[in-house]
């Protein structure tokens, strides 16, 4: 069970993975909100999605509630729920007691900044009860061919590689660097280093990207919008170089092995920054007189490290 934003549930990814490492051919579901969760059905973590704001559901959130005969079969037919929802008063769990299933976890899904953990980790942690130590805790994402195909398909109108993504929006604000640093960082990568652009759009973002490419004109940006999660990692994956702010996307850059910078504010805690499955592929920038100067170093860094790849 697991609620919360995209940048959550990839937190989560880990524990998931640890799951499946651990009982290979156990049937797995998650249950969460639909556009979310479906970038691990059928791509290695989930067996199966189930959406978490279904009306049946509303009983399992009310003390002593009435609880949908279906989906107490539904639960009952697990061994194991793991629930990462906020539940003070453990309701929900005591709920799915009743439902007959054999063991019901009860993850904290508020980390405690006071304790330094990541929150990969975090998550990780109720595993313990069942003797599960996940020594992988980078979130990683499989897009499967059927993303891939789509993704091909969006990208043949861009002209040429390599292909560098920016998302210069966020859930807050408060956590956007400045559309007009990232245009310098922008022009920066298009005059010297000759890469295609592509602009993420999702639904919050529409003032950040359009003042981003007025500031970039008239150089040619491809705005990326309309794709769902997978497709848009599979799009991300195909592309040299990744920037963003604190969000769930630059969180998904990272899942995919994309070399990633991410800018981070005062509103932004450690214990949120992006851990990268490739070695040394993700570099965080601090909010500052120099930022413009950092992100450009840490470019630099990461592009060298991708040709030393190749």
């Amino acid at each position: 069970m697991r609620g919360g934003a995209i940048g959550d549930f990839l937190m989560t990814l880990p524990a998931i993975g640890a799951l499946r490492e651990r009982w290979p051919e156990a049937h797995i579901e998650i249950l969460g909100y639909p556009h979310i969760i479906e970038l691990a059905r059928g791509r290695y973590y989930a067996d199966a999605v189930q959406p978490i704001e279904a009306r049946a559901m509303a009983g399992f959130f009310v003390p002593s509630g009435t609880l949908d005969p279906t989906l107490m079969k539904y639960f009952g037919s697990f061994n194991l729920v793991i629930s990462y929802l906020f539940d003070p008063g453990s309701v929900f769990a005591d709920n799915v007691r009743q439902c007959g299933v054999r063991q019901v976890i009860e993850a904290s899904a508020r980390p405690s900044h006071e304790r330094g953990m990541h929150v990969a980790e975090h998550y990780c942690k109720p595993l313990e009860s069942l003797a599960i130590y996940s020594a992988q805790t980078c979130p990683r994402l499989f897009p499967n061919d059927e993303d891939r195909e789509v993704a091909t398909r969006f990208l043949q109108g861009v002209a040429s590689e390599p292909l560098v993504a920016v998302h210069p929006g966020s859930g807050s604000e408060k956590k956007n660097w400045p559309a007009e640093k990232f245009a310098a960082l922008g022009r920066w990568l298009v005059d010297e280093l000759a890469v295609e652009l592509l602009i993420m759009q999702g639904e919050a973002d529409d003032e950040a990207v359009g003042r981003l490419t007025k500031l970039l004109a008239p150089r040619r940006v491809t705005v990326v919008r309309g794709l769902k999660l997978p497709e848009l990692a599979a799009v991300v994956e195909r592309c040299a170089l990744f920037l963003g702010n604190d969000s769930g996307v630059t969180h998904l850059a990272a899942a995919v092995g994309t070399p990633t910078v991410a800018f981070y504010g005062p509103a932004s805690l450690q214990i949120w920054e992006p851990r990268p499955w490739r070695a040394d592929g993700v570099r965080v920038v601090q909010f500052g007189a120099e930022d413009v100067a950092a992100g450009r170093k840490a470019i630099e860094e990461l592009w060298a490290g991708r040709a030393a790849m190749r």
